[in-house]
């Protein structure tokens, strides 16, 4: 069963957001945030929100998740601190089921959906809510300006950044305003988020782009604002860094699934370089056993050639470790290989061995403006 939004918010119609986006005045804001295991920088996070430069009416929504972390503490302390802040549970900590859940309990019309682990700058939200008002979009949003403080995160925030990690999407590495496939995170008339339904809660993991693909195809225009760079902080560990590749390439395949059509060669890269350097590493050893064993003819030799490919992967990770230099510390740059290829390996074995059961019963449209218990 497809779960979307579960229960009907007590927002504002509509068309009062929109008279206020028509006549220049500063529209309330509803920000709906998903919380996890984030004690490291949500207070940072909170702060940047609250401290925004808008004039318009301003409420946060919190919807946190089972935490291993002080995250609950340091939420109940901000929180009763000041009245903006509303905090609600999520108990299955999954992303899509927090921000519909936290849309559920917003009051406003227009819709910042922020993570615990953003930090934004100031005007951002006006920067957003002037960009909703003079391009007619129903979603705008910016740049993932992804930011190291260790010399990993600082490799990692680079990689993230360049098109050597990533591919060249506008909302990691930038480019002109425009509309646009996707948006990091998105400020939103919240007419376009009912009209398709909410988030799709099968998704743990793409649910941003997931929404967005929906949106655009009930003819809403997404846009991407440049100005609106968003702080990111990085995974600290190889480990950490892995586990979130390997799933976002894991449910990058589930949206192919789902939307047949939505595929590009920037998607594809990262598993055929996996496919290549595994298949290559394997040739290779199988003609290093076979060598061993005493095989004769030249075949042994031959197979020997497959570890060209992982040998040739590795080359090139090292002359784009050498260009990072340029621009990073020594001990950043030393670390870019070991973040690329993280992130390459990671992302294409999870796209690879993405299993159909992750969202059983193959593709499927949400009805626009359904609950839950509807589907």
């Amino acid at each position: 069963m497809t779960r979307v939004m579960s229960q009907k918010s007590d927002a504002p119609s509509s068309p009062a957001a929109s008279a206020d986006l028509a006549t220049g005045l500063a529209p309330p804001v509803s920000v709906v945030m998903p919380v996890r295991n984030e004690e490291r920088y949500i207070a940072e996070s909170v702060g940047r929100i609250l401290g925004q430069d808008y004039d318009g009416e301003l409420e946060l929504v919190i919807a946190l998740g089972p935490s291993r972390d002080r995250t609950a503490d340091v939420l109940r302390s901000l929180a009763g601190s000041d009245p903006r802040i509303k905090v609600i549970d999520n108990p299955t900590g999954r992303i899509a089921t927090a921000i519909n859940l936290a849309l559920a309990a917003s009051r406003h019309a227009v819709i910042v959906r922020v993570d615990g682990h953003s930090m934004l700058p100031d005007g951002y939200i006006r920067t957003a809510v002037d960009t909703l008002r003079e391009t007619g979009a129903v979603n705008v949003g910016g740049m993932m300006a992804a930011e190291g403080i260790t010399p990993f995160q600082q490799a990692v925030a680079w990689a993230m950044t360049s098109p050597f990690g990533v591919g060249a999407a506008k909302n990691h590495t930038g480019g002109e305003a425009g509309p646009a496939e996707t948006a990091y995170m998105g400020v939103f008339r919240r007419e376009a988020i009912d009209q398709v339904g909410g988030y799709n809660e099968e998704f743990q993991v793409a649910e941003d782009w997931e929404l967005n693909h929906r949106i655009r195809q009930a003819g809403g225009l997404i846009w991407f604002q440049p100005a609106m760079r968003v702080t990111y902080r990085p995974r600290a560990t190889v480990a950490e860094l892995g586990i979130q590749y390997f799933r976002y390439g894991r449910w990058r395949r589930v949206v192919a699934r789902q939307h047949p059509g939505t595929i590009n060669l920037r998607y594809l890269a990262p598993p055929a370089a996996a496919a290549l350097v595994a298949a290559g590493a394997l040739v290779g050893l199988a003609g290093l056993c076979s060598l061993a064993a005493g095989a004769g003819g030249a075949w042994p030799e031959l197979l020997t050639i497959g570890f060209a490919l992982p040998l040739g992967y590795a080359a090139g990770i090292l002359a784009i470790a050498a260009y990072a230099a340029r621009r990073l510390p020594l001990r950043a740059a030393a670390k870019v290989p070991l973040a690329l290829a993280t992130m390459h390996m990671s992302w294409g074995s999870g796209f690879l061995t993405s299993p159909r059961s992750l969202v059983p019963g193959g593709p499927r449209r949400l009805t626009p403006g359904a609950s839950a218990d509807a589907q």
